[in-house]
């Protein structure tokens, strides 16, 4: 049995990933938590607390503890965290005790929001935390050249945020983020159909509807899914077929904002670096660079090439991980 070990961790909104040094990605699950409010004893995480959204009795409720990439309910995300190690420990074969850490945390995020990730991690029982910034821990892992005096242009698109960023010798040059991701594309998609067709559906309808005819506003082959949901009118289930059209038409407005990021980051960039950036493109990492249409709807509108990272979902942990080997030259230290 380790006494210590090495463990790299994508804190996300939906997802949490936890990567060992020796053992790559050891944990990839939703960041959902269930428990009992009558006895405050936690229920089920992960995937089958996720199963539960929108199905569970009054006195069972499942939440997700963080909010827009940063922790929203302390208790909640220690408690989660501590059942993920265990079941990673299950999962490696050996326990994960008292591990050094390195967590993401986004870029804009305040001292306080820092504080509160670094505490996170040392109620789980971290000897040692480090703080890495999700736009180089994203770069790292869709394997771009960071620690070069060359312009790396990385956008994650994650599901309660999205970040923009350049970066240059291992650190960010410039960087545009907001509150703006996946959760909010799903929102979308709810109030539209409830608008467009009195139809009432839940989140994990939404993001079904987005994941399998949501596209970036280019020109498609229109697809159609039937869906279901409650009549706002007669109280009534019903199924109406929508169509990927109006799919797009109700993500337009947030995908612009995303857009307008971009631009602005580009904007920032300094001169030396920009010829970089036109010849080798900005790569997309996260859960919204698998939105059909997003690479040639950017390539578009920006006039420069864009890529998907290899493993678009699991970059910011592969990036955690891999920077386990360098912590002294690439993460800070607790804020």
């Amino acid at each position: 049995m380790f006494t210590s070990s090495e463990i790299g961790i994508d804190l996300g909104t939906m997802n949490i990933l936890l990567y060992s040094k020796n053992k790559g990605i050891v944990f990839n699950e939703p960041a959902v938590i269930a428990f009992d409010t009558q006895t405050n004893e936690v229920v089920a995480i992960g995937s089958e607390a996720k199963m539960m959204i929108g199905k569970t009795p009054s006195h069972i409720e499942t939440i997700y503890p963080l909010k827009h990439g940063v922790i929203a309910d302390f208790d909640k995300t220690v408690v989660m965290l501590k059942q993920m190690f265990k079941l990673a420990s299950k999962r490696i074969g050996f326990s994960i005790k008292k591990p050094n850490i390195i967590i993401s945390a986004p870029f804009h995020s305040t001292s306080v929001e820092r504080r509160s990730i670094y505490e996170v991690a040392k109620h789980c029982g971290a000897k040692h935390v480090y703080l890495l910034e999700e736009p180089i821990a994203a770069a790292i892992g869709a394997d771009l050249p960071v620690d070069e005096p060359v312009a790396n242009v990385v956008v994650n698109l994650g599901a309660g945020r999205t970040e923009a960023a350049i970066i240059s010798l291992g650190g960010v040059v410039a960087c545009q983020s907001l509150r703006i991701g996946g959760n909010q594309l799903d929102e979308d998609i709810i109030q539209y159909v409830r608008q467009r067709y009195n139809l009432l559906i839940g989140e994990q309808t939404a993001e079904r509807i987005k994941i399998e005819i949501g596209y970036a506003p280019v020109i498609h082959e229109e697809r159609t899914m039937v869906i279901h949901g409650r009549d706002l009118v007669t109280g009534f289930l019903k199924a109406v077929p929508l169509r990927s059209t109006e799919v797009q038409k109700a993500m337009e407005e947030s995908l612009s904002q995303i857009l307008s990021a971009i631009r602005t980051v580009l904007e920032e960039c300094p001169a030396e670096l920009s010829g970089d950036i036109i010849d080798r493109g900005i790569v997309l990492c996260g859960g919204g660079a698998l939105l059909h249409g997003i690479e040639d709807w950017l390539s578009a509108e920006l006039h420069v090439p864009i890529h998907t990272a290899p493993s678009p979902l699991e970059a910011v942990a592969i990036g955690t991980g891999k920077a386990l080997s360098t912590i002294q030259k690439l993460v800070s230290s607790s804020p």
